[in-house]
Protein backbone atom coordinates (compact mmCIF):
# COMPACT_ATOMS: atom_id res chain seq x y z
CA UNK A 1 0.00 0.00 0.00
CA UNK A 2 1.16 3.42 -0.50
CA UNK A 3 0.77 5.87 1.89
CA UNK A 4 -0.21 9.06 -0.13
CA UNK A 5 -3.07 6.83 -1.76
CA UNK A 6 -4.52 6.74 1.36
CA UNK A 7 -3.74 9.78 3.07
CA UNK A 8 -7.46 11.06 3.04
CA UNK A 9 -8.26 8.20 5.72
CA UNK A 10 -4.89 8.28 7.48
CA UNK A 11 -2.69 5.22 8.42
CA UNK A 12 -5.52 4.53 11.02
CA UNK A 13 -3.23 4.17 14.06
CA UNK A 14 -3.13 6.68 16.99
CA UNK A 15 -1.19 6.64 20.07
CA UNK A 16 -2.80 7.89 22.82
CA UNK A 17 -1.61 9.23 25.76
CA UNK A 18 -2.38 7.22 28.90
CA UNK A 19 0.69 6.92 31.39
CA UNK A 20 4.57 6.06 31.86
CA UNK A 21 3.45 2.77 32.13
CA UNK A 22 1.93 1.65 29.03
CA UNK A 23 2.02 2.31 25.36
CA UNK A 24 -1.65 2.90 24.04
CA UNK A 25 -3.07 2.22 20.75
CA UNK A 26 -6.15 3.39 19.26
CA UNK A 27 -7.54 1.31 16.42
CA UNK A 28 -9.49 2.57 13.59
CA UNK A 29 -13.36 2.02 13.68
CA UNK A 30 -13.24 -0.81 11.68
CA UNK A 31 -12.86 -4.08 13.53
CA UNK A 32 -9.34 -2.71 14.54
CA UNK A 33 -7.70 -3.54 11.38
CA UNK A 34 -4.92 -1.17 10.83
CA UNK A 35 -3.97 0.30 7.28
CA UNK A 36 -1.86 -2.61 6.71
CA UNK A 37 -5.19 -5.19 6.73
CA UNK A 38 -4.35 -7.04 9.64
CA UNK A 39 -5.23 -6.99 13.61
CA UNK A 40 -2.59 -5.35 15.47
CA UNK A 41 -4.31 -7.34 18.13
CA UNK A 42 -3.09 -10.37 15.88
CA UNK A 43 0.70 -8.77 15.15
CA UNK A 44 1.27 -8.83 18.82
CA UNK A 45 0.30 -12.03 19.89
CA UNK A 46 2.27 -13.77 16.89
CA UNK A 47 5.59 -12.30 18.28
CA UNK A 48 4.06 -13.21 22.32
CA UNK A 49 3.64 -9.38 23.71
CA UNK A 50 1.14 -9.54 26.46
CA UNK A 51 -1.67 -6.81 26.00
CA UNK A 52 -4.75 -5.74 26.87
CA UNK A 53 -7.51 -4.89 24.89
CA UNK A 54 -11.27 -3.36 25.13
CA UNK A 55 -12.53 -6.76 24.88
CA UNK A 56 -10.22 -7.64 27.40
CA UNK A 57 -6.60 -9.61 28.08
CA UNK A 58 -5.59 -10.61 24.95
CA UNK A 59 -8.73 -10.36 22.82
CA UNK A 60 -8.47 -9.83 19.39
CA UNK A 61 -11.16 -7.35 18.93
CA UNK A 62 -10.66 -4.25 20.35
CA UNK A 63 -10.47 -0.12 19.70
CA UNK A 64 -8.37 0.73 22.31
CA UNK A 65 -5.02 -1.65 23.26
CA UNK A 66 -2.83 -1.21 26.03
CA UNK A 67 0.54 -2.41 25.71
CA UNK A 68 2.12 -2.41 29.64
CA UNK A 69 5.61 -1.10 29.62
CA UNK A 70 6.86 -4.16 31.58
CA UNK A 71 5.48 -6.33 28.55
CA UNK A 72 8.15 -4.93 26.24
CA UNK A 73 10.97 -2.87 28.16
CA UNK A 74 13.87 -5.47 28.54
CA UNK A 75 12.12 -8.74 26.66
CA UNK A 76 15.32 -8.80 25.01
CA UNK A 77 18.79 -7.98 26.03
CA UNK A 78 19.48 -4.30 24.99
CA UNK A 79 20.13 -4.31 21.03
CA UNK A 80 19.84 -8.24 20.02
CA UNK A 81 17.44 -8.50 17.29
CA UNK A 82 14.37 -10.84 17.32
CA UNK A 83 13.75 -10.96 13.08
CA UNK A 84 16.50 -10.49 10.81
CA UNK A 85 16.09 -9.15 7.12
CA UNK A 86 18.97 -10.47 5.11
CA UNK A 87 18.56 -9.65 1.10
CA UNK A 88 16.46 -12.33 -0.18
CA UNK A 89 13.81 -11.80 2.56
CA UNK A 90 13.98 -7.63 1.90
CA UNK A 91 13.61 -8.52 -1.85
CA UNK A 92 10.64 -10.74 -1.19
CA UNK A 93 8.74 -8.40 1.15
CA UNK A 94 9.52 -5.46 -1.25
CA UNK A 95 8.01 -7.17 -3.78
CA UNK A 96 4.61 -6.36 -2.24
CA UNK A 97 4.81 -3.09 -4.41
CA UNK A 98 4.54 -3.89 -8.07
CA UNK A 99 5.00 -0.69 -8.86
CA UNK A 100 8.16 -0.49 -7.70
CA UNK A 101 10.84 -2.41 -9.71
CA UNK A 102 14.00 -3.29 -7.91
CA UNK A 103 16.87 -2.31 -9.56
CA UNK A 104 19.15 -2.21 -6.69
CA UNK A 105 19.46 -3.35 -3.06
CA UNK A 106 21.47 -2.98 -0.12
CA UNK A 107 21.66 -3.15 3.62
CA UNK A 108 22.34 0.74 4.18
CA UNK A 109 22.23 0.57 7.79
CA UNK A 110 21.53 -1.29 10.92
CA UNK A 111 20.50 0.15 14.39
CA UNK A 112 18.94 -1.45 17.73
CA UNK A 113 15.40 -1.39 16.44
CA UNK A 114 15.74 -1.35 12.81
CA UNK A 115 17.79 -2.26 9.62
CA UNK A 116 16.96 -0.38 6.68
CA UNK A 117 17.35 -1.41 3.15
CA UNK A 118 18.19 0.65 0.18
CA UNK A 119 16.37 0.39 -3.00
CA UNK A 120 17.10 1.54 -6.22
CA UNK A 121 19.52 4.83 -4.62
CA UNK A 122 16.27 6.05 -3.71
CA UNK A 123 13.77 4.20 -1.67
CA UNK A 124 14.90 3.76 2.44
CA UNK A 125 13.10 0.88 3.53
CA UNK A 126 12.86 -0.12 7.68
CA UNK A 127 12.34 -3.21 9.15
CA UNK A 128 12.01 -3.61 12.96
CA UNK A 129 14.54 -5.97 14.48
CA UNK A 130 12.89 -5.92 18.09
CA UNK A 131 9.62 -6.40 18.91
CA UNK A 132 10.18 -3.56 21.47
CA UNK A 133 9.92 -1.03 18.42
CA UNK A 134 6.51 -1.76 17.37
CA UNK A 135 4.86 1.05 19.65
CA UNK A 136 7.33 3.22 17.78
CA UNK A 137 6.69 2.35 14.09
CA UNK A 138 3.29 2.73 15.26
CA UNK A 139 3.77 6.54 16.65
CA UNK A 140 5.81 7.47 13.32
CA UNK A 141 3.24 6.32 11.00
CA UNK A 142 1.11 8.13 12.84
CA UNK A 143 3.26 11.56 13.58
CA UNK A 144 5.75 11.40 10.34
CA UNK A 145 3.43 12.81 7.91
CA UNK A 146 1.99 15.34 9.97
CA UNK A 147 5.12 16.86 11.16
CA UNK A 148 7.21 16.98 8.19
CA UNK A 149 5.28 19.85 6.25
CA UNK A 150 5.84 21.90 9.68
CA UNK A 151 9.94 21.12 10.58
CA UNK A 152 12.62 23.26 9.11
CA UNK A 153 14.71 19.93 7.90
CA UNK A 154 13.89 17.00 6.62
CA UNK A 155 12.63 14.27 8.24
CA UNK A 156 11.38 10.50 7.16
CA UNK A 157 7.69 10.92 5.41
CA UNK A 158 6.64 6.73 5.18
CA UNK A 159 5.61 5.97 1.44
CA UNK A 160 5.41 3.17 0.99
CA UNK A 161 3.82 0.56 3.90
CA UNK A 162 4.11 -2.98 3.93
CA UNK A 163 2.68 -5.47 5.64
CA UNK A 164 4.15 -9.12 7.54
CA UNK A 165 4.71 -12.14 5.00
CA UNK A 166 7.28 -14.88 4.02
CA UNK A 167 7.66 -15.15 7.81
CA UNK A 168 8.41 -11.87 8.97
CA UNK A 169 6.03 -10.91 11.23
CA UNK A 170 5.55 -7.14 11.21
CA UNK A 171 5.11 -4.21 9.54
CA UNK A 172 7.36 -2.05 7.58
CA UNK A 173 7.47 1.00 5.69
CA UNK A 174 9.89 2.71 2.96
CA UNK A 175 10.45 6.48 2.40
CA UNK A 176 12.62 8.35 0.20
CA UNK A 177 16.13 8.24 1.37
CA UNK A 178 17.14 11.41 3.04
CA UNK A 179 20.97 12.40 1.72
CA UNK A 180 24.04 13.06 4.07
CA UNK A 181 25.90 10.64 6.36
CA UNK A 182 25.84 10.25 10.43
CA UNK A 183 27.61 13.12 11.93
CA UNK A 184 29.79 9.80 13.41
CA UNK A 185 30.75 9.10 10.42
CA UNK A 186 32.20 12.55 9.21
CA UNK A 187 35.14 14.66 10.29
CA UNK A 188 33.30 17.34 11.64
CA UNK A 189 35.82 20.07 13.32
CA UNK A 190 34.62 22.21 15.89
CA UNK A 191 33.49 24.97 13.37
CA UNK A 192 31.59 22.52 11.20
CA UNK A 193 29.86 21.36 15.26
CA UNK A 194 29.06 24.67 15.50
CA UNK A 195 27.02 25.06 12.45
CA UNK A 196 25.24 21.88 12.62
CA UNK A 197 23.93 22.96 16.02
CA UNK A 198 22.80 26.34 14.69
CA UNK A 199 20.60 24.44 12.27
CA UNK A 200 19.52 21.98 15.12
CA UNK A 201 18.93 24.69 17.08
CA UNK A 202 15.83 26.32 15.00
CA UNK A 203 14.57 22.92 14.15
CA UNK A 204 14.16 21.44 17.74
CA UNK A 205 12.64 25.75 18.45
CA UNK A 206 9.85 24.70 16.10
CA UNK A 207 9.49 21.10 17.19
CA UNK A 208 9.33 22.30 20.74
CA UNK A 209 7.05 25.13 19.98
CA UNK A 210 3.80 24.57 22.48
CA UNK A 211 1.46 25.01 19.14
CA UNK A 212 2.54 21.34 17.66
CA UNK A 213 1.59 19.59 20.62
CA UNK A 214 -2.07 20.35 19.44
CA UNK A 215 -1.33 19.64 16.13
CA UNK A 216 0.04 15.87 16.30
CA UNK A 217 -2.30 12.84 17.62
CA UNK A 218 -2.11 12.29 21.09
CA UNK A 219 1.53 10.88 22.16
CA UNK A 220 2.79 9.05 25.03
CA UNK A 221 4.21 11.05 27.78
CA UNK A 222 8.15 10.58 28.23
CA UNK A 223 8.03 6.86 26.75
CA UNK A 224 11.26 6.57 27.75
CA UNK A 225 11.03 8.09 30.86
CA UNK A 226 14.33 9.87 29.81
CA UNK A 227 13.34 13.49 31.72
CA UNK A 228 12.27 11.52 35.18
CA UNK A 229 15.44 11.74 37.13
CA UNK A 230 13.90 9.07 39.67
CA UNK A 231 14.33 6.90 36.95
CA UNK A 232 17.38 8.22 34.80
CA UNK A 233 20.14 8.84 37.33
CA UNK A 234 19.86 5.23 38.85
CA UNK A 235 20.42 3.69 35.46
CA UNK A 236 22.70 6.09 34.42
CA UNK A 237 25.02 5.41 37.36
CA UNK A 238 24.44 1.41 36.14
CA UNK A 239 25.80 2.25 32.57
CA UNK A 240 28.77 4.17 33.75
CA UNK A 241 29.54 1.39 36.22
CA UNK A 242 29.04 -0.94 33.69
CA UNK A 243 31.46 1.08 30.89
CA UNK A 244 34.04 0.71 34.06
CA UNK A 245 33.64 -2.55 34.26
CA UNK A 246 34.16 -3.38 31.40
CA UNK A 247 37.45 -1.00 30.96
CA UNK A 248 35.79 1.17 28.05
CA UNK A 249 35.44 4.23 30.25
CA UNK A 250 35.57 6.07 33.57
CA UNK A 251 33.40 8.79 34.71
CA UNK A 252 35.83 11.52 36.96
CA UNK A 253 34.53 11.97 40.16
CA UNK A 254 32.74 15.31 39.37
CA UNK A 255 29.85 13.20 37.84
CA UNK A 256 28.95 11.71 40.98
CA UNK A 257 27.93 14.90 42.59
CA UNK A 258 26.17 15.97 39.25
CA UNK A 259 24.00 13.07 39.32
CA UNK A 260 23.30 13.52 43.04
CA UNK A 261 22.01 17.07 42.24
CA UNK A 262 20.02 15.79 39.68
CA UNK A 263 17.91 12.83 41.66
CA UNK A 264 16.56 15.73 43.71
CA UNK A 265 14.62 17.63 40.37
CA UNK A 266 11.35 17.61 40.80
CA UNK A 267 9.43 15.65 38.31
CA UNK A 268 9.42 17.38 34.52
CA UNK A 269 6.75 18.82 32.81
CA UNK A 270 5.69 17.01 29.23
CA UNK A 271 5.47 20.36 27.54
CA UNK A 272 6.22 19.52 23.93
CA UNK A 273 6.75 17.29 21.39
CA UNK A 274 10.41 16.01 21.72
CA UNK A 275 12.13 13.47 18.92
CA UNK A 276 13.05 11.45 22.13
CA UNK A 277 16.39 9.86 20.42
CA UNK A 278 18.48 12.48 19.58
CA UNK A 279 21.87 12.06 19.54
CA UNK A 280 24.47 11.79 16.32
CA UNK A 281 23.29 8.64 14.77
CA UNK A 282 20.37 10.21 14.10
CA UNK A 283 21.11 13.27 12.24
CA UNK A 284 22.62 13.68 8.75
CA UNK A 285 24.88 15.70 7.55
CA UNK A 286 26.65 16.55 3.67
CA UNK A 287 30.30 17.68 3.20
CA UNK A 288 29.62 21.32 3.86
CA UNK A 289 27.95 20.49 7.44
CA UNK A 290 24.58 20.88 6.13
CA UNK A 291 22.06 19.29 8.28
CA UNK A 292 19.89 17.21 5.72
CA UNK A 293 17.80 14.90 7.81
CA UNK A 294 16.81 14.02 11.17
CA UNK A 295 15.93 10.27 11.20
CA UNK A 296 14.63 7.46 13.25
CA UNK A 297 11.76 8.93 15.00
CA UNK A 298 10.42 5.68 17.09
CA UNK A 299 10.56 7.46 20.62
CA UNK A 300 8.44 10.66 19.69
CA UNK A 301 6.56 11.66 22.31
CA UNK A 302 5.49 14.35 24.52
CA UNK A 303 7.81 15.29 27.27
CA UNK A 304 10.09 17.75 28.56
CA UNK A 305 12.36 19.29 26.04
CA UNK A 306 15.82 18.94 27.67
CA UNK A 307 15.28 14.89 26.61
CA UNK A 308 16.67 16.54 22.97
CA UNK A 309 18.96 19.36 24.27
CA UNK A 310 21.71 16.62 25.29
CA UNK A 311 23.00 17.51 22.28
CA UNK A 312 23.94 20.71 23.92
CA UNK A 313 26.69 18.17 26.77
CA UNK A 314 27.46 14.84 24.31
CA UNK A 315 27.89 16.99 20.69
CA UNK A 316 29.20 20.31 21.03
CA UNK A 317 32.10 21.63 22.08
CA UNK A 318 31.86 23.64 25.22
CA UNK A 319 33.23 26.75 23.79
CA UNK A 320 30.57 26.20 21.37
CA UNK A 321 27.55 25.40 23.92
CA UNK A 322 26.10 29.27 22.81
CA UNK A 323 25.30 28.71 19.15
CA UNK A 324 22.62 26.08 19.60
CA UNK A 325 21.32 27.95 22.47
CA UNK A 326 21.14 31.46 20.37
CA UNK A 327 19.50 29.49 17.75
CA UNK A 328 17.24 27.64 20.32
CA UNK A 329 15.92 29.79 22.90
CA UNK A 330 16.07 30.11 27.04
CA UNK A 331 16.97 27.53 28.50
CA UNK A 332 16.62 27.33 31.99
CA UNK A 333 19.85 25.74 34.45
CA UNK A 334 17.12 22.62 35.37
CA UNK A 335 16.46 21.51 32.05
CA UNK A 336 20.26 21.96 31.29
CA UNK A 337 20.68 19.51 34.29
CA UNK A 338 18.63 17.51 32.60
CA UNK A 339 20.15 17.05 29.71
CA UNK A 340 23.27 16.56 31.05
CA UNK A 341 21.97 13.55 32.47
CA UNK A 342 20.74 12.26 29.31
CA UNK A 343 23.60 13.00 27.47
CA UNK A 344 25.44 10.64 29.71
CA UNK A 345 23.25 8.10 29.62
CA UNK A 346 22.86 7.91 26.21
CA UNK A 347 26.10 8.20 25.56
CA UNK A 348 27.32 5.40 27.76
CA UNK A 349 24.74 2.75 26.22
CA UNK A 350 26.14 4.41 22.45
CA UNK A 351 29.97 3.76 23.50
CA UNK A 352 29.06 0.19 24.89
CA UNK A 353 27.17 -0.79 21.67
CA UNK A 354 29.68 0.37 19.57
CA UNK A 355 32.59 -1.37 21.21
CA UNK A 356 30.72 -4.26 21.30
CA UNK A 357 29.84 -4.28 17.64
CA UNK A 358 32.88 -3.63 16.31
CA UNK A 359 31.07 -0.46 15.29
CA UNK A 360 34.63 2.19 15.74
CA UNK A 361 32.90 5.40 14.64
CA UNK A 362 30.06 5.18 16.95
CA UNK A 363 32.08 3.92 19.60
CA UNK A 364 34.56 7.46 18.97
CA UNK A 365 31.95 9.79 18.80
CA UNK A 366 30.04 8.60 22.03
CA UNK A 367 33.26 8.49 23.95
CA UNK A 368 33.55 11.66 22.89
CA UNK A 369 30.62 12.41 23.95
CA UNK A 370 31.00 11.53 27.08
CA UNK A 371 34.48 13.67 27.73
CA UNK A 372 32.41 16.83 26.70
CA UNK A 373 29.65 16.09 28.74
CA UNK A 374 31.64 16.44 32.25
CA UNK A 375 33.11 19.73 30.63
CA UNK A 376 30.73 22.42 32.53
Amino acid sequence: MRLDEEHERGVGVEVVDDDCDAIVLRMPEQEDVGPFGFSVCELLGWHGVPFESSGGIGKDTADVIRIPSAAYAGRVPEWSADAVVDEALARRLIAQFPELTIESLQLFAEGWDNAVWLVNEQWAFRFPRRAIALPGVARELATLPLLAPLLPLPIPAPVFLGRPADGYPWPFFGSALLPGRETCDTALTDDARAEVAMQLGSFLRRLHAPELVHLVPRLPVDANRRGDMAERVPRTRAQLADLESLGIWRSPGSVRGLLDLAERLPPSEPVAVVHGDLHFRHILVDDRARVTGVIDWGDVCRADPAIDLQLVWSFLPPARRAAFLDAYGPVSDEQLLRARVVALSVNAALARYGQEEGMDAVAREALAGLERATVD
